[in-house]
């Protein structure tokens, strides 16, 4: 259960896939491939010098174009792979 817990890691693994360690030691692989064919802010992360560009930013991850993902979002898809 995501209890305000934030992103402290992320290390690019492959393809569109980051490794997220939040601040709690929850950690895992996460393939965001899916975000990539919705419309509007994630589609230039196709260009993958864009996608790993990825930093940390208020907790969760983030890019340079301004999309990013909720903590509660990424922290709910570790647990699903639990």
């Amino acid at each position: 259960m995501w209890k305000l817990n934030e992103v402290v890691n992320i290390k690019y693994v492959d393809g569109y896939t980051f490794k997220i360690v939040f601040d709690d030691g929850k950690e895992g692989d996460v393939d965001f491939s899916s975000y990539l064919d919705r419309p509007g802010i994630f589609a230039p992360l196709k260009d993958k010098k864009l996608f790993c560009s990825a930093r940390i930013e208020g907790g969760t991850i983030a890019w340079p174009n301004g999309a990013d993902i909720a903590p509660e979002t990424l922290y709910e898809r570790l647990e699903e792979l639990r």
